[in-house]
């Protein structure tokens, strides 16, 4: 017969926001990469505190280990349109009609000292043939803390959309991307379509909805 979990209500600081830990209340007993290619994945037996001031038992957990990563919006102003980079998705294959799915140009960080903002630039010349101008921070944000270490940086970048659009990518690493231009006006119906459904893309689209008449007085004489 199983039993129902045990929950024990402690008096805790009110409404803070801020965690009551840090690095110093967890303690990596072990750490083992059971897998490396592409990606790695480690293998953690740890420790941490709980809020009621003792330590737990040691847990084992599996982390994906991804290197940090940025991607960007291209923005025209002038224009009123944004850039989408259309590719093929491994894990989309079953959770989709079709695995090819509509993103953000993006990166990981796979040459040494390269900023995110550097990152993303070349990213948009190999994905897009975009020459980005003014760049904007949106979020930096981890997509599964729970399973990855992966942390996404996130951009705005204006560019000149005339004539953009096209197919793009790096040959020698299996890519076949496709770039098509938006007008910015299509964004709500976009994304009530359902047809942008990762993270990133959802971050940016709708922070632009609710930036874009202050980029367009910032950057529309650009």
């Amino acid at each position: 017969m199983s039993r129902a979990p045990r929950f024990i209500m402690r008096p805790m600081s009110n409404h803070s926001l801020t965690p009551p830990f840090g690095p110093q209340d967890v303690e990596v007993l072990e750490r083992e990469t059971p897998f490396q290619g592409f990606f790695r994945v480690d293998t953690l037996t740890l420790r941490h505190k709980h809020y009621n001031g003792g330590w737990g038992e040691p847990v084992r957990r599996e982390l994906f280990v991804r290197p940090p990563a940025a991607a960007v919006l291209p923005y025209d102003p002038v224009r009123g349109e944004i850039l989408l980079v259309e590719q093929f998705r491994v894990g989309a294959l079953e959770w989709r009609d079709t695995p090819w799915c509509l993103e953000l140009i993006a990166g990981i960080a796979d040459k040494d000292g390269e900023s995110a903002a550097d990152l993303i630039r070349r990213e948009a010349v190999e994905e897009a043939g975009l020459t980005l101008g003014t760049m904007e921070p949106i979020a930096a944000y981890m997509p599964s803390p729970g399973g990855t270490n992966e942390r996404l940086q996130v951009f705005v970048g204006h560019a000149d959309l005339a004539g953009a659009g096209g197919i793009f990518g790096c040959p020698d690493e299996g890519e076949d991307i496709r770039a098509v231009t938006v007008s910015a006006d299509d964004i709500p119906a976009l994304l009530e379509s359902g047809q942008v459904d990762n993270a990133a893309s959802l971050i940016a689209l709708q922070w632009l909805l609710l930036n874009r008449a202050r980029l367009d007085a910032a950057w529309g004489g650009q």
